[in-house]
């Protein structure tokens, strides 16, 4: 869960949480990654909050956005 405690930005938090989990392989290359508002109630944050997450991930070269289609894991290299 986002800890409101941390001085970590909420959508640096849930950035991690969420390359940990395709680090561990719960979430797999090509697989799409949870929709916006399925991020939003499962982790209490703001739509801004899993937008600025992802768009982190998108730097990390952990996920892929496709235009209509949605976010996916990226594959590994």
């Amino acid at each position: 869960m986002v800890d409101e405690m941390s001085p970590v930005a909420f959508y640096v938090q849930l950035a991690d949480l969420l390359a940990k989990q395709i680090e561990e392989g719960k979430l797999k290359p090509r697989q799409p990654v949870p929709s916006e508002s399925q991020l939003q109630q499962q982790y209490g944050v703001s739509r801004g909050t899993v937008r600025a997450a992802i768009r982190l991930l998108r730097e990390r070269g952990l996920v892929v956005t496709f235009t209509g289609r949605g976010t996916y894991v990226a594959e590994r290299k």
